[in-house]
Formats: C-alpha cells, sequence, structure tokens
C-alpha cells in the first residue's frame, strides 16, 4: 500500500482460527520491506510500532529554526522567536506526513546553582520581611547550540512521529524573558504547534528572513509531553485552545505556583528545595541571550515576581491567581492523560487532581496514571503509545473506553498497574475520626467512640524542629500524636482528607502543620531532609495558616489564647495501609523540611472534643478495621435490648456490635438514636442488612437506657 499521503496499516487482534491469528501476527510482527515511499507505521493492539525503515537514524531529518511568537515579551520591538529542533523520519521527505510529539522546555541550555546560599532564608519570625535573597552567579550562554534535546527521539521516530523541541522563552537560544508562569510560557508552544499547521512563521536564523515550513511533512496533529516544568507546559499549551495540539501526558505538572509556593495562606516551599521561592525559579532557569538579561532581571524578577510574591504574609493574589492554570482550563480541549505520584512532596498530588477534577467537569476526554513513588514517573509506553496512536493518529483503538483511573498497587506485594472507574475512587466515603486524650504520648484516633475531652498543648520547635519522622518516632512536647488500633484488615484510602482542628495561639502568627502517618514508622527519623524520595510512613500531609481560616486572600491575626476552627486540606492521596499497621495523625508547627522556622517557643493548644479527620475510605465508615476485640454476641444487642437481628462480620474483627457504640457517655437519648439509625442505613445501604431489620435495631435503641 503506499504510504505518501499518510494513510496508515492498521492491525487490531480480532477472535480469527488458530492458524489466521497465527498468519496475521507473523504480518504484524514483521512489516514488509518496501520501497521508502511505500513505508507507513504499523499498529498492532492499539499501539505504533517501531518500523526498520523508521529506527534508521542514519536517515532521520534533523533540522534547527526559529518561530516567531506573537509576543515580545524582552522589549526589544520585535516579536520573540522560540528555538527549535525537529527529529523526523527521512520518509517524510518523499512526502510522507507524520504527527508529532512536543516536549517543550527551560531546563535545555542548563541551569544555575543550588547552593543553599541563593535560596531564601527561612529563619525568621513570621509575618517579618525576611533579608534580601542573593541570586546564583549567571549561567553561562552556548550560542553554539545545534540542537535543543533529543529526549523521546528514540521512542516515537522509530514508531512513526517526528519529535519536536523548543527552548521556553528567555532561556537557550529563545529569545525573550522566562516569566515563570507567564502568559508568554503559554504562548510559545502554541506559535511551535501554529508553526507545525502553517499558520506561524519558522526561520532558519534567530534573525534572519530565511523561511522553513512544515506543512509538508507535518499533519498538524500534535501531543506534548514532558515531567515537571515540561510538564506544565503542555498544559499552559492546552489553555489556549490551539488547534493541532490532540493529546497531552502531563508528568508530575505545576499547575499553580501558588500551590508549589505556598500552602493555605502558610509560606512552604517545595520538598527538596528549603528557602526556594519563584523569583528563585527565574534565576534557575535564566539562560537566554545575555544582551537582553538585565532587562529581564529589572521588568520580571524585580518589578513582578520579587514585588508581588509576598514572603510576608503568603496571601492569595491577583500575581499568584495569573499564575494558577485552574482559571483558564476551560480552553483545554486536548485529551488528557495526567500522571503523578501520591508521594511526589516536590510538586504535589492535588497538582493534577485539581485540573484533572475540572477537566471531567467540562467533559474533556481524560485518563489518570497515578503510582507510590516520589517526583516524576511515566505512564508505561503502551498506555502513552494508546494515547498518542488514538488521538494523534486517530486509530481507534478504544482508549476512550478504558478505564478512567489507573494506580500501581505496590503497598502490600507485587506491583499491579490497578485499573479503576475514577479517582478518588468512587467507593470512598469519608469517615469522620475523633480525637481521644494522650496526644503528648500517644492518644486515640477512632470512628468508633465519641470525641475526647479537654485541651491539649504542643510547643513549637521553631528553627530547632526536626522533620515528621523524627517527630513521630519520638515522644516529645513538639508535636500531638494521635493514633488508631492496630488495623486487622487492609484499609483503602482514597480521596483528600481534610483535619479540623478547634485551636489556641500564644501568639498571632503560627505555621501549622499536619501528617497523617503508618506506624509502625519504617522511613527515615532523623533531622536530614527526606522529601527528594518518596517515604512509605507518609501517607499524607498538609500546612495551613491559621490567620487565613476565612480567606486565602486576606489573614487575621490570631487573638492569643482565643479559639479559632482551622480546616487543613490534606494531599490526595490513593494508598492501601497493610493490616498490622495503625494510622496516626500528627499535629504539630514548624515543618522543618517546608515552612519558615521562627523562633522556638510558641505554644498550639488544641480542643479535642471539637477537632477531627475525615478520611476517604473505600466501603466507608463500615470498613474501618479497628475494633480491639470481637463481639461474638449472635445478635444486635443495644444497650442491654435485643433487636433480634443477627450480628454480622464487618471489616476485620469489627462486628455491627462495635458501630452502635452503646457504651459511649452520649449527652442525651435523641443523639444515640439518630447515631443508631445513620450506622443501620449504612448497612442497608450496603447490603448487610435487609430494609426489615432496620426497625427493630432503631426500636431496641430508642427502648434502651443509653443517653439518659
Amino acid at each position: 500500500m503506499v504510504r505518501r499521503s499518510g494513510r496508515r496499516r492498521v492491525t487490531a487482534l480480532v477472535a480469527v482460527p488458530c492458524a489466521a491469528a497465527l498468519v496475521l501476527s507473523l504480518t504484524v510482527a514483521t512489516p514488509a520491506v518496501a520501497a521508502p515511499e511505500e513505508v507507513g507505521p504499523v499498529f498492532v493492539d492499539g499501539q505504533a510500532q517501531i518500523v526498520p525503515e523508521f529506527a534508521d537514524s542514519a536517515g532521520w531529518v534533523r533540522q534547527q529554526l526559529w518561530v516567531e511568537t506573537e509576543f515580545d515579551s524582552d522589549g526589544d520591538g520585535r516579536r520573540d522567536r522560540m528555538h527549535v529542533d525537529v527529529t523526523r523520519p527521512g520518509q517524510t521527505d518523499d512526502g510522507l506526513k507524520v504527527p508529532i510529539v512536543y516536549e517543550t522546555s527551560p531546563y535545555y541550555a542548563g541551569t544555575a546553582s543550588t547552593q543553599a546560599q541563593y535560596f531564601w532564608t527561612v529563619r525568621h519570625e513570621l509575618g517579618e520581611e525576611p533579608p534580601a535573597r542573593t541570586s546564583p552567579p549567571g549561567i553561562a550562554h552556548r550560542a553554539t547550540r545545534t540542537a535543543v534535546s533529543t529526549s523521546e527521539v528514540a521512542t516515537w521516530v522509530p514508531r512513526g512521529f517526528a519529535v519536536v523541541h523548543s527552548d521556553s522563552p528567555g532561556t537557550g537560544l529563545s529569545q525573550g524573558c522566562p516569566t515563570i508562569g507567564g502568559s508568554n510560557e503559554s504562548l510559545a508552544p502554541k506559535a511551535v504547534i501554529d508553526w507545525l499547521n502553517g499558520r506561524a512563521k519558522g526561520y532558519t536564523s534567530v534573525d534572519g528572513d530565511v523561511e522553513v515550513a512544515a506543512t509538508g511533512w507535518s499533519t498538524g496533529k500534535v501531543g506534548m509531553t514532558g515531567t515537571s516544568y515540561n510538564g506544565t507546559l503542555p498544559l499552559a499549551a492546552a489553555t489556549t485552545g490551539v488547534d493541532g495540539l490532540e493529546a497531552i501526558i502531563p508528568i508530575a505538572p505545576n499547575t499553580s505556583y501558588y500551590h508549589y509556593y505556598r500552602a493555605n495562606g502558610l509560606v512552604r516551599n517545595p520538598g527538596g528545595w528549603v528557602g526556594e521561592d519563584i523569583d528563585y525559579l527565574f534565576d534557575y532557569v535564566h539562560s537566554g541571550y545575555p544582551d537582553r538579561r538585565a532587562y529581564c532581571v529589572e521588568q520580571v524578577r524585580v518589578n513582578e515576581l520579587n514585588r508581588f510574591q509576598d514572603r510576608r504574609n503568603g496571601d492569595y493574589n491577583d500575581f499568584w491567581a495569573g499564575r494558577d492554570y485552574l482559571h483558564a482550563v476551560g480552553g483545554v480541549r486536548a485529551a488528557t492523560l495526567m500522571a503523578h505520584a501520591f508521594n511526589d512532596w516536590n510538586v504535589m498530588p492535588e497538582h493534577s487532581v485539581r485540573i484533572t477534577d475540572a477537566l471531567k467537569a467540562q467533559g474533556t476526554p481524560v485518563q489518570m496514571y497515578f503510582h507510590q513513588g516520589g517526583h516524576g514517573g511515566a505512564p508505561p509506553l503502551e498506555m502513552r503509545n494508546k494515547w498518542f496512536s488514538r488521538y494523534l493518529y486517530d486509530l481507534r483503538n478504544g482508549v476512550e473506553d478504558d478505564a478512567r483511573a489507573w494506580v500501581v498497587r505496590n503497598e502490600t506485594g507485587t506491583s499491579t498497574l490497578t485499573p479503576y472507574p475514577d479517582y478518588p475512587n468512587p467507593a470512598a466515603q469519608p469517615v469522620t475520626m475523633v480525637l481521644q486524650p494522650g496526644g503528648d504520648t500517644s492518644g486515640g484516633l477512632t470512628s468508633l467512640a465519641l470525641a475526647g475531652t479537654g485541651v491539649e498543648s504542643l510547643v513549637d520547635a521553631g528553627d530547632t524542629a526536626c522533620n515528621a519522622g523524627a517527630l513521630a518516632t519520638t515522644v516529645s512536647d513538639q508535636r500531638l500524636l494521635y493514633v488508631t488500633p492496630e488495623l486487622t484488615a487492609p484499609v483503602h484510602i482514597s480521596g483528600t482528607a481534610t483535619v479540623t482542628l478547634r485551636m489556641r495561639s500564644s501568639k498571632p502568627a503560627v505555621n501549622l502543620s499536619v501528617a497523617l502517618v503508618r506506624l509502625p514508622w519504617t522511613s527515615a527519623s532523623g533531622c536530614t531532609s527526606s522529601t527528594q524520595g518518596s517515604t512509605t510512613s507518609i501517607i499524607t500531609r498538609g500546612w495551613a495558616d491559621p490567620q487565613n481560616r476565612h480567606s486565602l486572600t486576606r489573614g487575621e491575626p490570631l487573638v492569643p489564647g482565643e479559639f479559632v476552627e482551622v480546616t487543613v486540606p490534606l494531599q490526595p492521596d490513593d494508598q492501601v495501609v497493610p493490616a498490622g499497621y495503625r494510622i496516626g495523625l500528627m499535629v504539630f508547627s514548624t515543618d522543618r523540611e517546608f515552612t519558615l522556622q521562627p523562633a522556638p517557643g510558641t505554644v498550639l493548644g488544641v480542643d479535642l472534643a471539637a477537632s477531627r479527620l475525615r478520611l476517604p475510605v473505600v466501603g466507608g465508615p463500615l470498613a474501618m478495621p479497628i475494633c480491639v476485640g470481637t463481639d461474638t454476641r449472635a445478635t444486635v444487642v443495644v444497650g442491654g435490648v435485643d433487636s433480634r437481628v443477627a450480628n454480622r462480620a464487618l471489616a476485620g474483627t469489627c462486628t455491627i456490635n462495635d458501630h452502635i457504640l452503646d457504651g459511649e457517655p452520649w449527652p442525651n437519648r435523641g443523639q444515640f438514636v439518630r447515631h443508631v439509625n445513620e450506622v443501620v442505613d449504612r448497612l442497608v445501604t450496603a447490603g448487610v442488612l435487609t430494609p426489615g431489620q432496620r426497625g427493630p435495631i432503631v426500636s431496641a435503641a430508642a427502648r434502651s437506657g443509653v443517653g439518659g
């Protein structure tokens, strides 16, 4: 079959006799070697296959060019041009047209020093203006670079795609200024996609007028991918709604610079980079043309980033809103395969979850891939291949009908990529867990009791603080820890947990840090940083400024000694905590790895009766296996009144009787009966009880003496 027009050989597995299947597999596995004009892509199981003629790198066509954008961000009076390279199969010079896999980055031309002396100091009081930061030495400009990058080339060119790279504005050989989330970072890749579709001009030099076109070899269908900053830029480009961007695979993307450098009003650095802020990231990538660097420093870093980033208060403002892609997600039409790790403490999982939630709501095709590791981690090649084959080659491989969410399950054994209907798991329901006294050593955390009473206190360790591992494994007055009984069956957490604390502080400003931990602790527990890798012992964590309890845009100083209610959303998670472990809720103040570090001594008090954890658990409250023993009574007995309904086993060693809580000090009978109604409703919904068994149990509760 002639392939000059870009038509493809599509092979799908279907039900055929064994002999025919063998012939089919042999035909697919060994594409016929033909003249160049007869070579085309081959697909098996919905995936583009390596074609020997495409895989011959000696025949690849490589181009270097500059694409003109629609903006002038470096103030020289001319539209900025982006440095681009192209690698494509040699057959595209003979009329074959192919789609494109495209990655853009501010990192390709080098980065600045990461020595601690160039970061912001974090050792100062909250609300104070910090000492000025010193910028690292400038990045050496590499004027003789002849290519941008080779990433993705070996994967996609042999499979019948072109691969395109570009330097981001103000980096490498691209003109302009790096703006760290500014509009030019969205419009620059848009210009490259426009060029691939014949709507923008490309030139053979940065300042020349000799044009180079892509329409002779490009189908115009583009897929973007990349990790971290390189994963942010596909989303940035997609928010422009540019025609031709058909699919994106962002891996650990930063979707909001506020969420990256702040947390619920608190100044908070990304894990592993204490003292980093958005202005340092500008310095870290600013590798562009030397004659425009002074302008970029003055206009972008000094007049915008330094002016509005606000390290005193950490409040959300128009500057941060302009660097939050959630506000522009309505423009995204590209089918999105989002990838993230649940133990990524650099670009945290909320970045991907908040965007996929919005894309699902507006009907954009979405699939999610999550794993249990640290920063980065692409989906398996098979998954990426199906995604790009479907949306760039328009191959009807059914990927849009696959599971919406895939999670690597390896918490209790071998790694298994497990499909789910969605994320969060639709079977997850919130479980309200209350705190019981003893947090100075190890208090209780349970959904099978009433909340404890009293106020328990901790003392902020401030600039002497150690990390979460040290706090979780050492009894001290620097944290409060509340722990479940040992789990008698696995617990599957899926979604975003929240912690609500009724708290007071001895000062008008204080850090608030919360971690959900798995005990016994098995990760590192010293004071050294552990956030650049994953950890099995921290389930999830969160931070907040109690001053921003009512608004992210305006803080309200605390009145020392006066209680306020603060709700802290923890990072999204999907994790199975194995039987034999306990789940602990740890409350502390300064987090050595993430927050500012004031002088020690601020006292925080927590009112147990009005504080709680809402934990999303697959199966809901009935699935919490936290009963110390087993209630072996044959029937459901409420306060001594036998309902004559069979007592049934639930999660772990728990039974229905354990959920009745008739031994708790209920303040009145009405509250107790309402509780029993809720429990019975759950049991009926779960199919544990029939609707007809509901009445006898509720009647027994009403007739009991529980609650006075």
